[in-house]
Order: C-alpha cells, then sequence, then structure tokens
C-alpha cells in the first residue's frame, strides 16, 4: 500500500534528537529518509543507551533505534571534497534536506541553502538550531534543559519556590515534531507555487510557542503565572495525588466538588465549607487534604479512576513504562509494534503519534551504519566497486 509520503526523497543530515525525530517521522509514513552518517561513528545517539542485552554495541541503541526507523544510512565525510561533491550529486534528487548542525557548519562547508538551491531549485532545505540562524544567542551552546529554561517552559514548572525538569527530552522532541510539520507545510507551498524554501527552525522557539496563555496573561495583564499548579492557578484539589498503588490526578471536573464528596463516599462533605468555598480550600489546603487522602491511599489508581470517570470527573493514573506498554487502550488500537533487527532481534518500538486511515504509518528497523552504501552509491549515484574502494581510503565515505 502506498504511504503519504512514498514519493518523497529525504537526505538526513541530522544527529541525536530533534532533527532525527523530525526525519523518522517523515521516514515512517513512506519517505525515502537517506540518513548520512560520519564514516567509522555514525550519529551519536548509536554510543548512548539504553543497549539491548546491556552491550555496548553502537548496532544496539534503543535511543538511536527509535530515532531512525525506516531509513537508509550510508557514510559519508562532508568535510571531504569527495564527500561534498557526493552530497551535492544526492541534493540534485532530493525533495528535502533536513540538518541540525550549528549555523556556522552548513555555510563553511560551502553547502549553505544559496548554494544547495542553485544545484536544486525546489529543494526544501529545514534547518533546526539551538537558537535559530541569526541573532545574538545563535552560537550559544545549549542541551535541552537549557531550551526549557531559555524557552520559558521551567517558569511554569515545579513548586513555588524552585522549577522543575520536564521528564525526557521535550524541547528537542517539540522541535523535531514542529519541524516535521513545517517542512511539509514547505512542500505543500512547493507544490502549490513551485520553488523551494529554507526554514529556520528554532529550538528556543518551539518551546516558547508552547506556554499556553502564560506570555498572554503577562502581555494583557502584568500576571506572571505561578509555578504552584494545583494550588494557584485554577483552583484546589487540581493536580497529582498520591493512592493505595501511585499517583493519580485528581480534577473534580464539572460536577465540581459536591460529585467528589460523592466519590469518597462521603455525601455530607458537600456542604462543608472546605467544598462549597473554593477560596477557603487554597487557604486551609493541608486541612482539605486530610479529608480527601485517606480515602485515596485505601483504593487503587485503576478502581479510582474508573469510578471518577463514571462520574464524569477526569482523574488519569500516573502509569509507569511497564503500565503503558500493557494498557488496555494502547492495546486495542495497536500503538506498539514488533519489528525484527538483524543485530538486537524482535524489538518493541512505539508507533506514530496519529493514524490515516488511506496511507498508514509503516513499523520499522533502523539502519546499520553504512547499510545502504552499495545502494546509494552504486545503483543510485553510478560509483563503480572500485570507485567506493578509492572513496573509503581517502576517507570520504
Amino acid at each position: 500500500m502506498e504511504q503519504a509520503l512514498s514519493d518523497l526523497n529525504v537526505v538526513d543530515l541530522t544527529h541525536f534528537i530533534a532533527g532525527p525525530y523530525c526525519t523518522k517521522l517523515l521516514a515512517d509514513f513512506g519517505a525515502e529518509v537517506i540518513k548520512v552518517e560520519r564514516p567509522g561513528q555514525g550519529d551519536r545517539t548509536r554510543a548512548i543507551g539504553p543497549f539491548s542485552q546491556d552491550d555496548a554495541n553502537p548496532e544496539k541503541s534503543g535511543l538511536f533505534h527509535y530515532l531512525n526507523t525506516n531509513k537508509k544510512s550510508i557514510t559519508l565525510n562532508l568535510e571531504s571534497k569527495s564527500g561534498a561533491k557526493i552530497f551535492q550529486e544526492l541534493v540534485k534528487g532530493a525533495d528535502i534536506v533536513v540538518e541540525n548542525f550549528e549555523p556556522r557548519v552548513m555555510p563553511s562547508l560551502g553547502l549553505s541553502y544559496e548554494v544547495l538551491k542553485e544545484i536544486n531549485p525546489r529543494l526544501i532545505m529545514t534547518s533546526i538550531s539551538n537558537f535559530g540562524q541569526t541573532g545574538p544567542y545563535r552560537d550559544y551552546k545549549a542541551t535541552n534543559l537549557t531550551m526549557l529554561a531559555i524557552g520559558g517552559a521551567l517558569c511554569l514548572t515545579g513548586d513555588k519556590d524552585h522549577p522543575f525538569k520536564l521528564g525526557g527530552s521535550q524541547a528537542e522532541y517539540m522541535a523535531g515534531l514542529v519541524a516535521f510539520i513545517a517542512t511539509l507545510s514547505a512542500l505543500h507551498g512547493r507544490d502549490a507555487s513551485g520553488p523551494g524554501q529554507y526554514i529556520d527552525l528554532s529550538i528556543m522557539e518551539a518551546v516558547a510557542s508552547n506556554l499556553e496563555a502564560a506570555p498572554i496573561s503577562y502581555t494583557y495583564m502584568g500576571v506572571i503565572r505561578q509555578r504552584e499548579f494545583n494550588r494557584f492557578i485554577y483552583g484546589y484539589p487540581l493536580g497529582i495525588y498520591p493512592c493505595k498503588d501511585g499517583h493519580i490526578v485528581v480534577i473534580p471536573g464539572l460536577g465540581g466538588m459536591p460529585t467528589l464528596a460523592i466519590l469518597l463516599e462521603k455525601p455530607e462533605y458537600e456542604d462543608h465549607p472546605l467544598f462549597t468555598d473554593h477560596r477557603a480550600r487554597q487557604e486551609r489546603a493541608e486541612e482539605f487534604d486530610a479529608m480527601m487522602l485517606p480515602w485515596l491511599k485505601e483504593h487503587d489508581k485503576q478502581y479510582i479512576v474508573e469510578l471518577a470517570q463514571e462520574l464524569r470527573m477526569p482523574f488519569g493514573p500516573v502509569q509507569t513504562t511497564e503500565e503503558l506498554l500493557e494498557d488496555p487502550q494502547l492495546k486495542a488500537r495497536e500503538f506498539f509494534a514488533e519489528v525484527e533487527h538483524p543485530v538486537m532481534g524482535k524489538l518493541t518500538c512505539p508507533g506514530a503519534p496519529f493514524k490515516m486511515s488511506e496511507t498508514p504509518w509503516q513499523a520499522g528497523r533502523a539502519p546499520l551504519l553504512g547499510e545502504h552504501n552499495e545502494e546509494i552509491y552504486g545503483k543510485r549515484l553510478g560509483y563503480t566497486k572500485d570507485d567506493l574502494v578509492r572513496l573509503r581510503e581517502d576517507e570520504a565515505i
């Protein structure tokens, strides 16, 4: 079955997380993504765990595998004259180039968008960088945590006096998803008007664009949104609370506090001042918790959530990874998929973030380092086996 992006050819110069997540989505929905990796080393995520069977083999990195499914890997040294020439040959037949080097790198290699669009005027080039290609921060070093902090996300997380880090590499995955959307938007524009275009994507701006109403609250009313979300923003209780076997999200919902009293099996609470006066609940939060927590701690999260949902309260369990893999909703929708890898064997992998009825997502594995050199260089570009030997000796591939 044809996939949504089966007619696209993508040259992938990305590494680590943000760029590879963008090109992973392109590949999983059918694009031919040729991943260009450094000879002998490859993408640096090949050296990052978790590793299958706890074996630090670059072909067994779980992070690399997740971020590079359905891609083809070639090795190419862009710093060599021969490597730069081969890259330009690849660009001639490409629809899209995605890169996430520091802004200085592509121009220093003689491979800026201005150069590449002369080779292929219909080329779409997406550049992902920490702060964008311009501005006073352009050349600053940064990590995922740096971007969450400087992008404003940490002003919304944590308690009143201290911000908390979001789990995982959220800034980079957010940027990768935005890059995927931006690239497809540019593709649509190209198909409508003809020429390609350049996309300058800043991870900082991707983070700052997802701060909900915090900037609006400040620009409209001069209000700085406080961190202590569950107690001071939308009322109390609203947040994460302990229960018998973990934690749950407590949100009274449309039924409000009278419905919460029913859940707690204390109908007499409906007329209690702490249930009728939201200001009193905020001011006397510990006293309110003493009324609610004993019942929560006597019941497991699945029981509480199912009962709350019957009462139309949007409670949810805080699931562990193990629970997520066994979740009946995800199983019913076949979210997780099994794939075979030549080194790691059978793997269970997360599926796509959305489903398409006619041109579906495709499960697949990540490539071995340089696995597709002969296919791309030989069959696609016409290089002979002797040529490939010479290019290896010259450290170009």
